[in-house]
């Protein structure tokens, strides 16, 4: 019987190609879109959890609770924090690790450089990530001078020689001897791409910080690895204070309370407002859900839609089965049979076409994924997804054209029933709704994305040049590698600063005094230290005062605020007044200069201070290239190689330009914005199908109608008005349902950020513009094919 079913299935798909490739096409469609969400969405799920020890491992972490209500949460930790913790609480945490976090090195062997990623860590991180060692042991890493590496890393290197034993400088300056090599950590971690761990103590003893960083350094991480008796409530709740009960020095209005973050959150939930974690990445993994399951939902509608609409075309084959004795659970065997032969040829195509779309799509949202063939989950998934597909695109299909009556169908008296034709037209309804409520998202996150790159950054970015110091033999002679640079035409200004500008970076502990502060304030500004002339490169707008200057020395303790600044302090008139910095004394307010945009360009303005500064600090030499030399670019860059690589030829010489850094400040959400304007297209796209193939089908039902209209005059306008009304109708119901939720959550994404659009009309008029427009050229095609048609072909008898 079966057999019988999926014979008679088959001819009717071949004897009815056109409604096939419709319906098929629809499904090949959606299964696809949906397909790969699935696997992105499976990836971000599966963050991390191919660590061994994924149950165990967590980050230590501390809030802070400070005056006004004044909560902050951070990832970083002093150096200080690991052994207090191995000492006091060794028998609840099985590993503790102090490590810097991974970052680029530069790494010589046999007068060869190359960038590696890689961190300095205690001994125990080999230990936590379960290191799988081709060569060597994870414990040679107590030995200082000891380095283990990647195995890619080892083959990048030293090629077919075996690594362990080689001697390679790190950043020209630390020796180190290779004793073990390890499987490169999977792709989908937080660890992904460390391809070094060298001491700890190596680094620490090299840059002296034991005599430099206390307590209030919060530099660096520490990772841990629960022991398995241990429970992480109970003893994040044990390790609660040891901040406060060890940090002699701290700030008396503040209160410093240490946690554990487990792994399974570090990549997800990584967000906290007000010492809650509210979330982060899982906000994507939610919103892709969500389309993945809005276009499923598409793509079964627009099935039902045409099955039911076709249905009418089968009714006196209904009849005669019937008549002859089948039963309604035998029709619904039979059409589900149909349905279910097109459900599984779309999922064999869509499963093709995610196969060969997946680089692509890797390539867009910066992973590496594969198709899972060899896993049982994924088969799994399919399956679960095949069933649903199933249920919800012939469910009802099945059971609509069961229900025929012999006595009707037979005498030709079957037409869409009231109750048929309004599911129908819900169908539709909720088809466009869910396409224009994407349409409505993807145009606020693409609005929001211009609008912060349109924002006045308050300095000029073009033509700059950051290149970072690696050693204190350029940072010491700064000023002769700037008389250099300037006597190239290709360079017009040089300085040094201490970070980028578009990266500057927080100074707090209520160590910032002045007149009338509220003593229960604990001030933090951002800072960014730099030598003279910074200012004059970057085109910032001084305000009041006056810039940096040579011909004052005492600038050296001078501080330049921004508007933000002045307004956070409460100075009415700042120039001239005396801010106390702590130990480093009282500094003197020379300037204020415009609000820039130093941080995220979606985040409000902070209360920043620039610094004149010349010495350890100093990490980045800025260079403004020629702008009145057609060919400065190039040049620069070569003068730039040349000079550091005469002061620093033990380095490899790295630049980037500061309108790269600031675009790529927009490389996360863009990236959202362009997966979210593909799968809305794939939305429209699916609803287009579907109402071309009921508009089609509505012609053909109402073909002898049209010939006699036409015979009797009507005009070609008058046909496509009959035809089209009736679906720019029920686009216009999905439209009044679509825009006010569309607006509700387009609304709720946006405060997230602080710098935001508000939505305005011209969203709405454009979504509904687009939303038409495809419905008017997608009906009109067979309206008009219809309307111009002979009308004797229509009448004749048959």
């Amino acid at each position: 019987m079966i057999n019988r079913h999926f014979k008679i299935g088959l001819r009717n798909i071949t004897k009815n190609k056109g409604f096939f490739a419709l319906n098929a096409g629809g499904l090949v469609i959606g299964l696809t879109a949906v397909l790969l969400i699935t696997l992105w969405v499976q990836s971000e799920l599966n963050f991390n959890k191919s660590l061994t020890n994924y149950n165990k491992i967590a980050s230590v972490m501390q809030t802070q609770y400070r005056a006004n209500d004044d909560i902050r949460t951070y990832t970083g930790q002093p150096m200080q924090l690991a052994p207090v913790l191995r000492k006091n609480f060794g028998n609840h945490l099985k590993y503790i690790a102090t490590s810097t976090r991974s970052q680029n090195f530069t790494i010589s062997y046999n007068g060869d450089m190359q960038k590696v990623k890689g961190r300095f860590s205690e001994p125990d991180l080999a230990h936590l990530l379960d290191l799988k060692m081709v060569a060597g042991n994870r414990k040679s890493l107590e030995d200082i001078s000891s380095i283990l590496i990647s195995e890619s890393a080892a083959k990048d290197i030293f090629g077919i020689e075996d690594a362990i034993g080689k001697s390679l400088k790190i950043n020209s300056g630390l020796d180190v001897k290779v004793t073990g090599v390890y499987k490169d950590l999977p792709n989908n971690s937080s660890f992904e791409g460390l391809n070094f761990i060298a001491p700890w103590e190596l680094l620490k003893k090299n840059a002296g910080y034991d005599k430099r960083l206390g307590w209030g350094n919060y530099w660096f991480q520490v990772f841990t690895q629960l022991s398995d008796e241990s429970n992480l409530a109970s003893t994040s709740n044990l390790i609660k204070n040891v901040f406060n009960e060890n940090y002699i020095n701290k700030n008396p209005n503040r209160d410093y309370q240490l946690f554990l973050q487990p792994i399974s959150k570090w990549h997800l939930y990584s967000e906290f407002e007000n010492g809650v974690n509210v979330g982060g990445r899982i906000s994507y993994v939610k919103i892709f859900g969500v389309i993945g399951i809005f276009i499923l939902l598409l793509a079964c509608i627009n099935f039902m839609n045409l099955s039911t609409a076709y249905a009418l075309k089968r009714g006196k084959e209904v009849g005669v089965r019937k008549t002859l004795g089948s039963s309604r659970l035998q029709l619904i065997y039979q059409f589900f049979s149909e349905s279910f032969i097109i459900i599984i040829f779309s999922f064999a195509l869509a499963l093709l076409l995610t196969y060969l779309l997946l680089p692509k799509f890797n390539l867009l949202t910066l992973k590496e994924m594969e198709m899972p063939f060899s896993s049982s989950s994924f088969w799994m998934i399919c399956g679960v997804l095949i069933l649903i597909t199933a249920v919800l695109s012939s469910f009802y299909p099945s059971i609509y054209l069961s229900a025929f009556k012999p006595v009707k169908v037979l005498k030709g008296l079957v037409s869409g029933s009231k109750n048929e034709v309004r599911i129908r037209k819900s169908l539709i309804v909720v088809q466009f709704a869910i396409s224009s409520i994407l349409i409505i998202g993807t145009l606020t996150v693409i609005t929001q994305i211009n609008h912060a790159k349109d924002r006045p950054l308050g300095f000029d970015k073009e033509l700059l040049v950051s290149v970072p110091i690696n050693t204190s033999k350029v940072r010491n002679s700064f000023d002769v590698i700037k008389n250099e640079l300037l006597a190239s035409n290709n360079i017009s200004e040089v300085t040094a600063s201490d970070v980028k500008i578009t990266a500057a970076y927080t100074t707090n502990g209520g160590s910032f005094e002045w007149k009338g502060k509220d003593p229960k304030l604990n001030a933090e500004f951002w800072t960014i230290r730099a030598t003279e002339g910074f200012g004059k490169m970057i085109n910032w707008k001084v305000l009041q005062g006056r810039d940096f200057s040579k011909k004052f020395p005492s600038d050296t303790l001078a501080f330049l605020m921004n508007e933000t600044a002045v307004k956070y302090t409460g100075l009415e008139n700042p120039v001239g007044e005396y801010i106390r910095w702590g130990n480093n004394g009282n500094y003197k307010v020379i300037g204020v200069v415009k609000d820039m945009v130093t941080r995220s360009p979606f985040d409000e303005i902070t209360p920043s201070l620039f610094i004149l500064h010349k010495g350890d600090f100093l990490s980045y030499v800025n260079v403004k290239i020629a702008a009145d030399n057609p060919n400065a670019i190039e040049g620069a860059i070569d003068d730039l190689k040349a000079t550091f690589q005469k002061y620093d030829p033990k380095n490899i010489f790295t630049y980037s330009f500061m309108d790269d850094e600031f675009e790529r400040k927009f490389n996360s959400t863009s990236r959202v914005a362009s997966l979210v304007s593909w799968f809305s297209l794939v939305a429209i796209f699916i609803s287009c199908l579907g109402i071309l193939g009921l508009s089609t089908y509505t012609a053909l039902q109402r073909k002898k109608e049209i010939g006699i209209r036409k015979v009797l005059g009507a005009t070609i306008y008058t046909i496509w008005e009959l035809l089209s009304k009736q679906f720019i109708i029920l686009v216009v119901i999905s439209l009044l349902i679509a825009l006010p939720i569309g607006y509700y959550f387009s609304s709720k994404w946006l405060l997230d950020y602080s710098y935001r659009i508000e939505i305005n009309f011209w969203m709405f008029a454009l979504v509904t513009f687009i939303i038409l427009g495809i419905t008017l050229l997608t009906v009109s095609y067979q309206a008009i094919k219809s309307a111009i048609s002979n009308p004797v072909d229509a009448l004749r008898t048959e």
